[in-house]
């Protein structure tokens, strides 16, 4: 009898510290999510600075002038991305009116189709949606969040900064800080297996993410698409979500040639040349790249889409799969443990550590 309890008393207890730790992530959420930020960035940086050794003349520069000179430009893109959607809100405001035009076109137009004698005006279709809303109150809120937004970019970069600096001798407090030979070696093996399967896997996303985006760029601008470098950032961003993010970034500016244009077929003539590009990037080129590095089953990947996404709302939909993934190689690191990461895997080389079945690839 007193067996029964021992056993209920793991998963029980397994159960609370799930729970626990997702109130600790939910309520340190502005302190947890630049540092985590910072820290998938600067796996990107790495991966950045260690290619500038190819090139002819950067390449001769030590590693630190390297890492300084890869995080200044990754500051300046960032503030430039920031710049372009501060930009693209208030020329979205300045084109209000010729949006409010073509909308009122289209419902005469869906009215002809339809049969309909009397035509709704602008003011039934804004009272009929969202002529409740405060116009006032939208552009209030859309700034608080950019400058929310700014603060969070700031600290990233700050953090980022630091981290760069201080990797260099990590390995050395890490042999300080664990006594145990054998624990600091394991200690070890795991961050080294963290660093290759997610420094590889951002590295190349990040690089198909930039293809894509350009991809898309060349095709609203071809057709004409307002905000056209916006709506390429945001596709290409979108692209680190799983699944849906690729629908969704197409949607946005699919949605605004509606409006813009006024024309059914030529928004479809841009849907289809858009979901081309993701297609393509999605089934041909993705693959081939970046294959399975992160060894997560797609229930895994959906399930970790769905609880760092309602932790972190976009963030954590875009730190889900590198997240999930560290995760998934800590547990792998540890014999208790070790079961929940075979789950969380799509595939298992029988004959090999869990942890280093996937770093050939």
């Amino acid at each position: 009898m007193t067996g029964q309890p021992q056993q209920l008393a793991l998963p029980v207890n397994a159960a609370l510290l799930m729970v626990l730790a997702g109130f600790l992530l939910l309520i340190g959420k502005p302190v947890l999510l630049p540092i985590l930020a910072a820290v998938i960035a600067v796996y990107v940086l790495i991966n950045v600075s260690e290619a500038l050794r190819a090139v002819p003349l950067v390449g001769r520069l030590s590693a630190p002038m390297r890492r300084l000179l890869v995080l200044m430009a990754f500051s300046v893109v960032v503030l430039i991305l920031l710049g372009v959607v501060i930009d693209t809100i208030s020329r979205i405001l300045r084109e209000a009116p010729t949006y409010q035009s073509n909308i009122e076109k289209l419902v005469a137009q869906g009215a002809d189709m339809l049969g309909v004698d009397e035509r709704p005006d602008w003011k039934a279709i804004r009272d009929a949606t969202f002529g409740r809303l405060s116009v006032q109150s939208l552009i209030n809120t859309a700034f608080y969040n950019i400058t929310g937004i700014g603060t969070s970019v700031f600290l990233v970069i700050v953090y980022s900064a630091f981290l760069l600096s201080e990797r260099a001798g990590f390995a050395v407090k890490l042999s300080a800080a664990m006594r145990d030979a054998e624990g600091a070696a394991k200690t070890e093996a795991m961050i080294s297996d963290i660093n290759d399967r997610i420094g590889d896997y951002l590295a190349i996303k990040t690089l198909i993410n930039v293809v894509l985006g350009s991809v898309s760029f060349v095709i609203l601008w071809a057709l004409d698409v307002d905000f056209a470098i916006f709506w390429a950032l945001v596709i290409a961003l979108l692209n680190y979500i799983p699944y849906f993010g690729s629908l969704v970034g197409v949607a946005f500016p699919v949605s605004l040639s509606i409006v813009q244009f006024g024309d059914l077929w030529w928004t479809l003539l841009l849907a289809a040349l858009l979901t081309a590009a993701q297609m393509v990037v999605g089934n041909i080129v993705e693959p081939r790249l970046i294959g399975r590095r992160v060894n997560l089953s797609p229930f895994v990947v959906l399930v970790s889409l769905a609880v760092w996404s309602a932790l972190w709302g976009f963030a954590g939909a875009l730190l889900a799969v590198p997240l999930t993934s560290i995760l998934s190689i800590i547990l792998s690191s540890f014999e208790p443990t070790r079961p929940i990461a075979i789950l969380m895997s799509d595939r298992i080389e029988f004959g090999t550590p869990l942890i280093k079945s996937d770093t050939g690839h």
